[in-house]
C-alpha cells in the first residue's frame, strides 16, 4: 500500500477550532474506502521535518469525495498546523484509507456515541446508512457548549430528511454537566439491542464502555488514535536469514508463499515482497493492518487495540506479528 499525494480542493471552517479538508488524490482518481475509516497524513514540521497523524474521514463513500475534519487541540502540533495552514491547492502525503471501525452492514440499527471531534467517523457512518442502507441510527453527541458542535447544521438537516431513521441527542457540558457513567447508562438503556460505536476522548470512551458493560451490551466498537512516534511512510528492507518460518498469505484474491524471518514483523515482509497489504501506524495502535491467522501461531510484539475476543478469533496485527510455528497461514479476506 503505497503513499499517495493528496491535493486540498476546499477548506471549510466548521467551528472556531475545527476545519474540514476536502481532498483528491493525484493523479486525480477515487480512493475506495468504507464508512468510519481514516487517513494517515504526513504534516510538515520545522523541528522534525514531518509528523504523521491519523484523521477519520467525515465524508461518506457514496458522496464521491474525500474529506477529513480536524479539531484544534491545545498541545497538538499537527492539528494546529492544519487549522492554521491548510489552503486550497496545497498537497499533503498520505496513506490510503484504512481501519476497521466500520459497520459490517448498513442495514443494521446502530447506536453512535461521539464527543468533540469523535463525530467525524460517526457522520460518515450515519450518512452511509441513511443513503445506502435500511438501518436506523441514534447519535448521542457530547460537547462543551453549543458553539463547539461540529456539523450542527448538517445533523439538523439529516434529522429533518430522515425523521423515522435518525435520532440525534445532544449533551452540552455547559448546560447538563460532564457526561459520566450514570447519565450515560440512562441514555443507553433504550438502545441496548443495538450495535454500539464510540469515538472521542479516552475518559469519555471509557465511561461509555463501562455503561455499556453494565447493561450487557456486547457489540461495542471503540475507535482509538494515538500520536505516532515512528515513520509509517518509511521503506522496508528485509534481510535473508536461515532462521525463517514459511508463511502463506491470502490477499486481494491471490495466495502467495514465502520465507518469513523470525526477527521481522509480517507487514515488513509483505511490503518487501512488493505486496500491498493495508496498514497505517505500524506501531500496533490503529488496527488498520489487521489480518487473521487460520493456521499456525504468531506472537504480537505490541497490541494496543485488539481485544481478547479478537485474538481468540485469530485476528492479529501484521505490523507486530512474528512467527512462532514453522508454518503460518494468514488471510486478509
Amino acid at each position: 500500500m503505497s503513499a499517495v499525494t493528496l491535493r486540498v480542493v476546499r477548506v471549510i471552517a466548521e467551528t472556531r477550532d475545527a476545519v474540514t479538508l476536502e481532498m483528491v488524490a493525484e493523479p486525480e482518481r477515487q480512493l475506495p474506502y468504507r464508512p468510519g475509516q481514516f487517513l494517515t497524513l504526513r504534516i510538515p514540521s520545522e523541528q522534525t521535518g514531518w509528523v504523521a497523524r491519523s484523521y477519520s474521514l467525515s465524508s461518506a463513500p457514496h458522496e464521491g469525495r474525500l474529506a477529513v475534519t480536524v479539531k484544534r487541540t491545545a498541545s497538538g502540533y499537527a492539528s494546529n498546523w492544519l487549522c492554521d495552514n491548510a489552503v486550497s491547492g496545497m498537497t499533503i502525503d498520505g496513506l490510503p484509507p484504512a481501519g476497521i471501525f466500520t459497520p459490517d452492514s448498513l442495514d443494521t440499527d446502530l447506536l453512535l456515541l461521539a464527543a468533540g471531534s469523535g463525530i467525524t467517523p460517526m457522520l460518515s457512518i450515519l450518512k452511509s446508512v441513511l443513503a445506502q442502507g435500511t438501518g436506523r441510527c441514534t447519535l448521542i453527541y457530547a460537547n462543551r457548549d453549543e458553539e463547539s458542535v461540529i456539523f450542527a447544521d448538517e445533523l439538523k438537516s439529516l434529522t429533518a430528511e430522515h425523521p423515522n431513521r435518525l435520532v440525534v441527542l445532544h449533551w452540552l457540558e455547559s448546560v447538563q454537566g460532564l457526561l459520566s457513567v450514570p447519565p450515560l447508562t440512562a441514555l443507553l438503556t433504550p438502545w441496548t439491542e443495538r450495535e454500539l460505536f464510540v469515538c472521542g476522548p479516552a475518559p469519555f470512551m471509557d465511561a461509555v464502555v463501562t455503561a455499556a458493560d453494565s447493561l450487557g451490551m456486547d457489540r461495542v466498537h471503540v475507535e482509538k488514535f494515538v500520536s505516532l512516534s515512528g515513520d509509517p511512510f518509511a521503506e522496508t528492507a528485509v534481510e535473508d536469514t536461515d532462521d525463517a518460518a514459511v508463511v502463506e498469505v491470502e490477499l486481494d484474491g491471490t495466495t502467495s508463499e514465502f520465507d518469513w524471518p523470525r526477527n521481522t514483523v509480517l507487514l515488513d515482509v509483505l511490503l518487501a515482497r512488493g505486496m500491498e497489504p493495508p496498514y497505517s501506524c505500524r506501531e500496533g495502535a490503529c488496527s488498520a493492518c489487521v489480518c487473521r491467522v487460520v493456521d499456525g501461531e504468531v506472537k504480537l510484539l505490541r497490541n494496543e487495540v485488539l481485544e481478547r475476543e479478537d485474538l481468540a478469533d485469530g485476528y492479529v496485527l501484521a505490523c507486530q506479528a512474528v512467527p512462532v510455528t514453522d508454518t503460518v497461514r494468514v488471510t486478509y479476506e
